[in-house]
């Protein structure tokens, strides 16, 4: 790492652009952007202004930023929050990120999102997650944060435009993100990302959402049985309900042909025309069957 003037991507007075000078960090660091990391570095500042103010931060507000990467958007946060909590996987960028903001409000952690306890470092104060989610992990993590004992208070993640698009839809174009992400929160894209604002850039678009949490429909005890019929409808996507339920939960089909009458919903019905209300209700219905 280089010791000249660490804590600013501008120390690089020969590139001449935003996407020139975090190639110039990149490579001082001796760092080549790793697909099986989902790399994708943000310098577009527009953006990185874009994605805060969607946050509605305060000078109050903590803030758990994944993926940092070189820094760009964790330097606007910290201008605009109490404090950031930057996560980062990567051991050189977690090492340059902790020299960068050594005398700020951000504390920088090595580690993997997927296996942190937010409330350990959160310390169960309220906090609000943005990020630019590596694309590779980006569902995992969206599911462990919204299933977390405690989850944040507003979720402004950018993912590939095609998962953004999942995750608001409706039916008919109904997935189990759509579901899974619509059980736990209300989400809205905020606005859509070219991929010109990345180095390297995605072979795909990128999208902003806003989620906004809400109490889940059921209690948590029952969580895992209704996602168990949510992943059995969605198992087959090409068949009837009746026909999928039946083979993916091990039931007689009358039986389930039964059971999706009595919850009003049409046995030859696939799993993406559904609304959430729709899976709350055939819930119900399937219940005992799950036990």
């Amino acid at each position: 790492m280089s010791t000249s003037s660490p804590n600013s991507l501008d120390s690089h007075p020969a590139a001449r652009s935003p996407r020139g000078q975090l190639r110039a960090t990149l490579a001082e660091l001796g760092i080549r952007p790793r697909k099986a990391l989902g790399q994708h570095f943000l310098h577009d500042r527009s953006i990185v202004q874009r994605i805060v103010a969607s946050a509605d931060l305060s000078p109050d507000s903590l803030v758990v930023e994944i993926g940092p990467g070189l820094g760009i958007l964790t330097e606007a946060l910290a201008r605009h929050a109490g404090r950031v909590i930057a996560i980062e996987l990567d051991d050189k960028l977690a090492a340059f990120l902790a020299e960068r903001f050594r005398s700020s409000n951000v504390t920088v952690l090595h580690g993997d999102a997927l296996r942190i306890d937010f409330a350990d470092v959160t310390r169960g104060a309220p906090y609000v997650v943005v990020a630019n989610l590596p694309y590779n992990v980006a569902t995992p993590i969206l599911e462990r944060l919204l299933t977390a004992a405690h989850p944040p208070t507003r979720l402004v993640v950018m993912v590939q435009r095609e998962v953004a698009e999942r995750m608001v839809a409706i039916p008919p174009d109904m997935s189990f993100l759509s579901v899974l992400v619509q059980f736990f929160a209300r989400p809205r894209i905020a606005f859509r990302v070219g991929p010109g604002a990345f180095t390297p850039p995605p072979k795909v678009e990128s999208a902003v959402v806003v989620l906004e949490p809400r109490e889940p429909p059921l209690a948590r005890e029952e969580w895992p049985r209704f996602f168990r019929l949510v992943q059995a409808g969605f198992a087959q996507r090409r068949k009837q309900l009746v026909n999928a339920l039946a083979s993916e939960l091990g039931l007689d089909k009358e039986r389930v042909r039964a059971l999706l009458v009595s919850a009003g919903i049409e046995p030859t019905r696939r799993a993406e025309t559904l609304t959430l209300d729709e899976w709350l209700r055939l819930y119900r219905a399937f219940r005992e069957e799950l036990r």
